[in-house]
């Protein structure tokens, strides 16, 4: 079924309460004389409440109304914060430079306003020692404690042990420094150095400023004179 409203020669009921362009209420009128009332000001008459009895309709610039409609609704998603559960996998006996980058994923995580779940994977003899698991969940909890707090504590899971990283920051405010940041880039980059206008400006005086040097006249030679013919 369609969710959009009936409009113009769509509505099939013998009167309509009439809303002006301007809000305000005409009262009850024959649908016929709605419709003409449309026409007369260039306007759609669109049904705004279809149950009531009879029903409202206005009249408005349906496209006009639609477009903008969908400009709120898609700003609304932009704001809207959702939030996200990231999940990171490591080994107990994990390589140092390994730890790091995985690390880094989890403070880029948290910096967004994303949660982190962490899963220690255990494999054979490994299931016997999670102290392992535990000592190093610890460790990444303390490395990222500026960014974000244990919100669930370890504990085993099977073969893996899970814990879960929150961050301090709301997902909102991480969306809208991560826009500010943006924006103070672009303008960067489409800004001007300070002072390298002015440096321009004085390199184009100090240029219009220099005389311009006359070319020296070439020098006159004589010519030589022409042998005298023996009388």
């Amino acid at each position: 079924m369609s969710t959009e409203p009936r409009i113009n020669d769509r509505i099939r009921v013998p009167e309509v309460r009439l809303v002006g362009p301007s809000g305000e209420q005409v009262g009850i009128v024959p649908l016929a004389k709605a419709l003409e009332l449309a026409q007369e000001y260039d306007l759609d008459l669109v049904e705004v409440a279809a149950t009531a009895r009879p029903p409202v309709c206005k009249l408005m610039d349906y496209g006009k109304f639609k477009y903008e409609s969908a400009m709120k609704a898609r700003e609304a998603r932009k704001n809207q914060a959702h939030t996200v559960i990231k999940e990171m996998k490591l080994r107990p006996k994990i390589d140092p430079h390994d730890y790091d980058t995985k690390k880094g994923h989890v403070v880029r995580f948290l910096k967004q306003g994303d949660k982190v779940k962490i899963t220690i994977m255990f494999r054979g003899r490994e299931q016997s020692r999670p102290e392992l698991g535990f000592r190093l969940l610890q460790r990444l909890a303390d490395d990222v404690q500026d960014l974000g707090f244990v919100e669930s504590s370890a504990k085993q899971d099977g073969r893996n042990m899970i814990m879960v990283l929150g961050p301090h920051k709301k997902k909102t405010e991480a969306m809208a420094e991560a826009r500010a940041l943006a924006d103070a880039r672009k303008a960067e980059r489409q800004g001007r150095t300070p002072g390298a206008e002015s440096e321009i400006d004085d390199e184009h005086e100090s240029i219009e400023d220099t005389e311009p040097v006359e070319a020296a006249e070439p020098a006159e030679v004589d010519q030589p004179a022409e042998a005298e013919q023996d009388a």
